[in-house]
Order: structure tokens, then sequence, then C-alpha cells
């Protein structure tokens, strides 16, 4: 068989030993039969071994329950009277039948395959099983569970460059119904690679606008020497809400050159395959902040008088005298002389 089969829906537990199951669709009326007893027997019903009082009709070894809910699953056990005799057990369990299950299919390990998941959109409350059948070029291909991931399988690439669709029929079934979704796809359209990984951004010295990021190529892509990744870099500061984008050819580095001095930045990549298929998702953001520089400090005499003569004063520029000669005072101090010698030879003679 080419289809897989793997469980979906809420977890189940087997019913006790002798027990019956039986499945009922919500809001049905349903009907539950004691055994194989005559129809007009006299019993005793129980759920969960406490008397039933949901609404009900109970018409000799039958009960009848109006509209079951969710809250109507349990397990129900009839006694016959008048002596009490257990007579039947049933594991009642109340859902829906699936629809259309979601299915994508991507591949993230170009060339070697693709895989293929889903989900549905709505919980069935039963045990749901889904069949899987993958078909290219009119012939089935083998289909592999996911150790790793519920409702997923992979499949390997029959051929590269194939002009021909693959086809994917997932089918959900459990016991009140089945429902199927058939999708088609290109092989080139469902190339998307996993996000680059060890996104790394760093200041570089002395420079308060810039940022060095690398990181490197996703792990999943096998071969990125034959099969070269483009990348596509967004950042933005956090002050802001627009991004600036680059992309960039074949390189796992980029420097930021127009970043704002000072301030937190959010950086993130992206990769695609550089002829086929679309942009993966953005990688894990990453923050860094440009170079900072120091405060300066005085480190000499020479910076310190520097830093004295830039400095403004509060005060205005002092009115007193230079200490200092001026360079003419010498013919003033001879004058000065002259006339102390007279006003002695003055005194003298008088």
């Amino acid at each position: 068989s080419h289809g897989i089969k793997t469980l979906f829906g809420c977890l189940t537990f087997p019913p006790p030993p002798g027990a019956r199951v039986q499945y009922e669709r919500m809001g049905s009326d349903v009907t539950m039969q004691c055994g194989t007893l005559e129809a007009d027997a006299s019993v005793t019903w129980k759920v969960n071994g406490t008397d039933v009082k949901a609404q009900r009709v109970e018409q000799g070894s039958r009960l009848i329950l109006k509209q079951v809910d969710l809250s109507s699953s349990g397990l129900y056990s009839c006694f016959q009277d008048p002596g009490g005799e257990r007579r039947d057990q049933i594991n009642l369990r109340v859902g829906t039948p699936p629809k259309d299950p979601v299915v994508m299919c991507r591949s993230n390990t170009y060339p070697k395959g693709f895989y293929c998941s889903w989900h549905l959109q709505h919980l069935t409350y039963i045990p749901t099983e889904f069949e899987v059948q993958v078909k290219h070029n009119q012939r089935s291909l083998d289909v592999q569970r996911d150790p790793i991931h519920k409702n997923r399988c992979n499949v390997k690439f029959p051929e590269l460059f194939s002009t021909f669709k693959y086809r994917v029929n997932v089918t959900a079934i459990n016991a009140l119904g089945q429902a199927s979704t058939i999708i088609s796809f290109d092989e080139f359209n469902i190339v998307k690679p996993d996000p680059p990984e060890k996104v790394v951004a760093t200041p570089i010295p002395n420079n308060v606008r810039r940022l060095e990021v690398t990181w490197s190529s996703p792990s999943t892509w096998p071969d990125v020497e034959n099969f070269p990744l483009k990348y596509f870099l967004r950042y933005r500061p956090l002050i802001r809400e627009q991004w600036q984008h680059v992309e960039l050819s074949d390189s796992t580095s980029h420097t930021i050159t127009d970043a704002y001095a000072g301030k937190e930045y959010i950086i993130q990549v992206a990769a695609k395959d550089m002829e086929i298929g679309t942009w993966s998702d953005w990688s894990v953001a990453v923050h860094a902040t440009p170079w900072i520089d120091e405060p300066r400090q005085s480190t000499s005499t020479t910076e310190a008088e520097v830093v004295i003569e830039t400095t403004p004063s509060a005060a205005p520029p002092s009115a007193k005298p230079q200490l200092s000669v001026p360079v003419d005072s010498c013919c003033t101090l001879a004058g000065s002389s002259l006339l102390l010698l007279a006003s002695t030879l003055l005194s003298v003679v008088w």
C-alpha cells in the first residue's frame, strides 16, 4: 500500500473488557439496546456508575437519549430487574464526522524531497485516521510517516525538473463519515527553504553607524553548493516601524552602514533558492546597537588648557591691568627720577 494512516483527534482510552463501543453523531437521538434482552424486559440503566440524568426515554430494554452532546459520552451499563444482574456495557462516544482536511506540501530539503502535512479545522472528538496517497505522472509514490511531526509524511522526488504535476489526496476517516482533499502542484512551486540560522549582529569598533551581520544557510538545505541560496535582510531601529531591506546573492554576511548612532536595531534574514520557489519565513530576530564612543578623558596639560580656553565663562573678562610692565614705561620711569632729584636739590638750597 502506498498510503499511510495516522491517528488524529482527542485522546482515547480502550473500553473496559466486555464493553462495546457505540459512536453517535452530536445532536442526534441515540438508542442503546441492553444486550439480547427482549424488547419488553425491565432494566435499569447507569452511566459511569450513577443514575442517567440526561433527557431520555426508557422503553423496555432500550434507552433513548435525546439530542446527545459531548457530556453524553460515557460508560453505560444496564441491569436486569429484579435481580440487578448486569447484562450489558456500552461505551458511548459522541462526536462528528470529519470535514475536508487542510493540506499543505512544501520542499525545504530540495532537491531531495518534500513533505505534506494536514489537519482538521474542527475537532471530531472521536478517533480519526488519515489515508494519504501521492501520485506523479500517474504513478503512486512511496509515502513515509514523519518520525517527529504528527500528521506529516515525507516523499522523495522521483525526478528533478519534471513538468508533470504532483497530486496528493488526503482522506480523513472516522466511524461517522469521511472527507477528502486533493491538491496538485508543480515541483518548483513548493520549494521553500527553512529560515537562515545562527544570525549574529555585532557593532564595528569606532564605527558609530555600522553593524556587521552574519548568518548560516539553513541546516536542512542539503546541497547549498549546487543549489545556492540568496538572502533577504531586513533591519530597523526599535524606535521606528518601517523596515529597511537588502537583497544579497549567495552571501552570508552584510555590513549595515546607515544605522542610527546609539539606537538599538532588530535584524532578520530570509532565504530563497536562486531560481525557483518562494522566500523562507524570517529568521529569529536578533538585536544589536552600533558602536558607542566613550567620552574622551583629559590626559595632558595641553589638552587641559584647550578645555579651559574653550569653556565659556559666566563672568565678563577681568578689567584688571596687566601685571607685566609695558614697553614704553622706561621713559615714564626716567622722567620721574629727574623730578625726584630736582626736588631734593631745592630742599638742600633752602
